[in-house]
């Protein structure tokens, strides 16, 4: 059964994220939506010899701004992220392997909205995990606005019978109107992640992705979805 994920743009987002893009056939970037200040679409955390610590990209947004249309002020944020996640994990036992990775975000480009630079975050995380799931931006899709009804016909024209969305939206979400059109809800559980051998103290899980790449490299699929089998 061919299935699909909607769910707004993160930066850097954390292992959670990536588990629900590989779980699905196509994933589809909902920023047709507004933006929400102080969330995980500019920022992140990192876990430092001081603690945790937000990575935010700063931006230009006015009150019911979509977050397509969210754009980055400025460029000299690139410069202190890449040296904060250095200083952060520079002695991570993979973290070299990442500096391509690092270099293509942080000094090859300059961005201009923050849609564009998350969407390009993602995809070359998904690249790096060897996740083969389609990324779709939902500007794609001739889809009517409005929550239940552009899913819906983002849903139909990509001819997927599988709806996977977070725990959250069990709160707020008419399964029903899904279900009466042939299209099955499922409601993404994410597991108890085993945890790895982190600098800087105790085990933290809910960080960027970046850190479980920089400590354990080509294994990071075992300590995410590998640990289902």
């Amino acid at each position: 059964m061919s299935s699909a994920a909607i769910i707004q743009s993160n930066y850097i987002s954390w292992k959670g994220y990536f588990h629900i893009i590989q779980s699905v056939d196509h994933f589809v970037f909902l920023d047709s939506v507004q933006y929400t200040s102080r969330d995980w679409r500019n920022r992140n955390r990192i876990k430092t010899q001081s603690g945790l610590r937000w990575l935010t990209v700063p931006v230009i947004s006015k009150r019911n701004t979509l977050i397509k249309d969210v754009r980055i002020d400025g460029t000299c944020w690139q410069k202190k992220h890449l040296e904060s996640l250095r200083h952060a994990y520079g002695k991570c036992p993979h973290f070299e392997k990442y500096h391509d990775l690092l270099s293509d975000i942080y000094e090859k480009r300059h961005w201009t909205y923050l849609s564009e630079l998350n969407h390009f975050i993602t995809a070359l995380i998904c690249e790096n995990l060897s996740i083969e799931t389609k990324l779709h931006a939902d500007t794609e899709f001739s889809a009517p606005i409005g929550k239940n009804t552009r899913l819906l016909h983002i849903l139909k024209e990509l001819d997927v019978k599988k709806y996977v969305t977070g725990p959250s939206a069990k709160a707020y979400m008419d399964i029903d109107l899904y279900r009466n059109t042939g299209i099955d809800v499922e409601f993404f559980d994410y597991p108890d992640y085993p945890q790895y051998q982190q600098l800087h103290g105790d085990f933290y899980q809910k960080v960027t992705i970046l850190d479980l790449l920089f400590h354990t490299g080509e294994d990071s699929a075992k300590f995410i979805w590998d640990n289902e089998k």
